[in-house]
Order: C-alpha cells, then sequence, then structure tokens
C-alpha cells in the first residue's frame, strides 16, 4: 500500500473516532440542556465551518486532524448572557457534568461493540486452531502436544480459531497462571494438556507468546508458487505475477513455500536474486525485500502470498459467526476483555515490567491503519473497533486535561461537597500537560525509532 492510501485509512479512521467520540459529548450535553458553541474536527485553522441548528452550534473541520472538541457555553470562558446561565455548563450540577464528560469515552466503547456486533454476525474467517509438532524445550513440548491436534478449550473455555487460542494464553501468560487445554486429535481422542506459563515474565510477552510457549499453527507444505500479488508491493514493482513458480533464491533450491518465506525475511533490505518459471520459461530478476518492524527485529516482506488448494485451505480455516444475541454478547465480552487488557499493560508500563517501547505514536498507527485496509474491510473493521477501545481506555485515566482528569475533579467534588479549587485545577492543568507532552515525546521517539531500524 502507497504513502497516500496509508494516509487516507489513517485519517478516515481517526476522524471517524474522533466524530464518534465528541458526538457522545455533544449528544449528551444537548440532552442536558446544555448550549454547544462548536463542534470540531481537528485544530488549528478551519478549512470548513457552518452553522446548524436552533442553537446555531458552528461546525467545523480543521486543518490538523489529531483530534477534536466540543466547545460548550460555559462562564469561565467568556461572558454569558443572563438569559442562557441556565445553559451553561459550569452551571449543571456535578451529576449532569459527569455525565457529559464520561459520554466521550462510553461513545469510542459502544461503538466498539457496535463493529464487534457486525463482525461477529457477518461471520470472520480464522484459521482453526490445528497445531503443528511443539518446538523441543518449551512448554508446549513438555505437556505433550503432539501434531494434528486441534485445541478445544482452555481452561474450560470453547475456542474455535487460532486468534482466539492467541488472545486467551496472552491474557493467561501475563497473570503467569497454569493452563488447563483440551485437545482432540486426529482419530477424535480427547486429551487435557497442562501448560505452566508461571515462569514468563512481562518483558518476555513483548515478542509472539505462542512462539515463546512453543505452540504452533500446523501449515501443510505448500508449493513455491505465487498466488496473489499485493497492489504496490516489492513483487509487483519486480514483475512477478500470480502463478509464477519461484525455482531458486540466491542460487539455493526452494522446494517450498516456507522455504522462500525465510529466504524473505532473513534479508531484509538486501538484494535477492530469483529464478522462477512461467508459462514453462525460465527467468530470473532481482528484487529487495521491503524492511518492517516484527517482535522488535527487521524482517523482510515482498507482498506476495501462496497458491493454495481451496479443499486443502478449507479444512484449515473457519467461519466464526453468531446469531444476533449471540454476537452481541461476545461483542461485550470482547470490548471488556481488551479494555481490562488495556489498563494491565498500562500499569505494567508505569511499574516498569513491561518496556515503554510498546507505546506507539501517530506513524506506527497509521502503518497499522493502511495494512488492515489492505487485508480488506473485516480486518479494518477490526482495527477500527481495537483503536476506538484504546481511545476509551486512555480518555479515561485521572490526568487533567483528558476526560478522566475531569471526572476525577468530580468525584472529588461528589464526596467534598463543593468543586476542587481553581488553583488545584490550574496546578493539575499543568502536571497533566507535562505529563502528555512526555507521553507524546516517548510514542513520537518509538515511531522514529521503528523507522530508522526498518
Amino acid at each position: 500500500m502507497n504513502l497516500v492510501q496509508t494516509i487516507a485509512a489513517f485519517v478516515i479512521a481517526l476522524g471517524t473516532l474522533v466524530i464518534v467520540h465528541e458526538y457522545g459529548h455533544y449528544l449528551v450535553a444537548r440532552l442536558c440542556g446544555v448550549k454547544v458553541l462548536r463542534f470540531s474536527i481537528g485544530f488549528g485553522l478551519p478549512l470548513w465551518k457552518k452553522r446548524f441548528g436552533r442553537d446555531q452550534t458552528e461546525w467545523v473541520v480543521a486543518a490538523v486532524p489529531l483530534g477534536g472538541y466540543v466547545k460548550m457555553l460555559d462562564e469561565r470562558e467568556g461572558e454569558v448572557a443572563p438569559h442562557e446561565l441556565g445553559r451553561a455548563f459550569n452551571r449543571q450540577n456535578v451529576w449532569r457534568r459527569y455525565a457529559i464528560v464520561s459520554a466521550g469515552p462510553l461513545a469510542n466503547f459502544l461503538f466498539a461493540i457496535l463493529l464487534y456486533w457486525l463482525l461477529f454476525m457477518h461471520g470472520v474467517q480464522e484459521a482453526r486452531p490445528l497445531l503443528a509438532l511443539p518446538l523441543p524445550g518449551t512448554p508446549a513440548a513438555s505437556a505433550g502436544f503432539e501434531s494434528g491436534e486441534t485445541i478445544r478449550a482452555i481452561n474450560g473455555e470453547p475456542v474455535t480459531s487460532w486468534q482466539e487460542v492467541r488472545w486467551r494464553m496472552l491474557q493467561l501468560a501475563l497473570e503467569r497462571q497454569q493452563v488447563k487445554v483440551e485437545v482432540i486429535n486426529r482419530n477424535n481422542q480427547i486429551n487435557w494438556r497442562t501448560l505452566d506459563l508461571s515462569p514468563f515474565d512481562a518483558a518476555q510477552l513483548e515478542s509472539d507468546t505462542l512462539a515463546l510457549i512453543g505452540l504452533r499453527l500446523y501449515r501443510p507444505q505448500i508449493s513455491p508458487v505465487i498466488g496473489q500479488i499485493v497492489s504496490g508491493g516489492v513483487a509487483e514493482h519486480a514483475g512477478l505475477q500470480a502463478g509464477d513458480s519461484i525455482v531458486t533464491v540466491n542460487g539455493k533450491p526452494i522446494l517450498s513455500w516456507d522455504e522462500l518465506v525465510e529466504q524473505v525475511r532473513s534479508n531484509p533490505g538486501r538484494e535477492l536474486r530469483l529464478t522462477y518459471q512461467r508459462a514453462g520459461e525460465r527467468r530470473a530478476l532481482t528484487l529487495i525485500p521491503e524492511a518492517v518492524q516484527q517482535n522488535g527485529s527487521a524482517t523482510g516482506r515482498i507482498g506476495a502470498a501462496a497458491m493454495l488448494d481451496q479443499r486443502e485451505l478449507d479444512k484449515l480455516v473457519t467461519v466464526v459467526s453468531y446469531d444476533s444475541a449471540s454476537a452481541l454478547a461476545k461483542a461485550f465480552e470482547k470490548t471488556w476483555d481488551t479494555s481490562v487488557f488495556s489498563l494491565k499493560m498500562l500499569g505494567r508500563m508505569l511499574v516498569g515490567q513491561v518496556s515503554w517501547k510498546n507505546l506507539s505514536g501517530p506513524v506506527t498507527i497509521a502503518d497499522y491503519a493502511g495494512q488492515s485496509a489492505q487485508l480488506g474491510l473485516v480486518s479494518y473493521l477490526n482495527f477500527l473497533a481495537l483503536i476506538s477501545i484504546s481511545l476509551g481506555v486512555l480518555n479515561l485515566l485521572p490526568i487533567p486535561l483528558l476526560d478522566g482528569g475531569h471526572l476525577m475533579y468530580y468525584t472529588v467534588e461528589i464526596f467534598k461537597g463543593s468543586p476542587v479549587s481553581e488553583r488545584i485545577m490550574d496546578i493539575g492543568q499543568k502536571m497533566g500537560l507535562t505529563l502528555l507532552l512526555v507521553l507524546m515525546a516517548f510514542a513520537f521517539y518509538n515511531d522514529i525509532n521503528r523507522l530508522i531500524s526498518g
């Protein structure tokens, strides 16, 4: 995916989530009788603005699309006409202010639930949790997992896809628990395996959790024949086409797709000489795999997928879908689990158990937006739901300037019986601004470091 498409995917995602968040504030403010002066998507110079409605609210699209805001009538920000004092935000009781401020993050969570609900009803094609032989010396090998076994349940909870296995194992590894896994082999015999995840610490889990445990997805032997080329990728620019059969890489014979993948992944940014067959004719070309960051190191990618036998593929994948009621329950569960997991990871960052390198800024998020859009609508909607949850969690943190900071003040007011003093709020604003600037600096540093290291 080229830079323009990546930027477009990022701007659409961010704009959508900002609109959802700010509309939550706007809608509840209107329901509480508060006058809204401006609804802005973005900051800085207005590119478009228009007044609508009984209150002539100014709707704005501004030049810097990295956020937005809802400006309400407030005596602390300007003179208010006597007949409109009852509609000023600062004149509302604490419960109404609490509702208005919390409505933004709540809207992000509800949006994520909506997206997951639609995805679960539509059905998502995912890999079956069919296991390859575990890596020697790993907890999975010690537990006795065998090639060809399918995972049915983890700690009594049914799982139907490899993605569910990855998510549950990551959560349990973070808690360093023992895990009881129910499996069924090719002879339909059911067994139980016990995994000991207590040796893992949070820092180790920054890489591929399942690889550390030793669990590997079963992959059949696939011929090195290209089935699909990613538009704008390295393979397309080099001249490869669907149907090309790779014969050698740098003079080394290639007998399977895995061997080709290994050559590409281990040579990021280095020239590879390929020979291949097309329509019975042997040809040659050179290409340089794109360097991408994965699990803390650079790996090569050319943007090509294998040609697969559809009948064999059908045995390895499953479509996860639910009826509307079950899908809604699963959507609530996934949103809750993701929110709690995000908070746990933030907590471990604060105490030094997880590296701050995991903090991502707009550049990394834009890259993920582009990659998910490239994979299709389902992947892009999954990305939107995940970022919406992250935005909701972030805004609920008790940091002044964020929604959570205001909610913290209102909570104190409820117990204290009077608002927090202007002096305390002013000090809090300065501390919050400093903390946010530090977090932004970390995020941008991580983005730049990822770019430099590939």
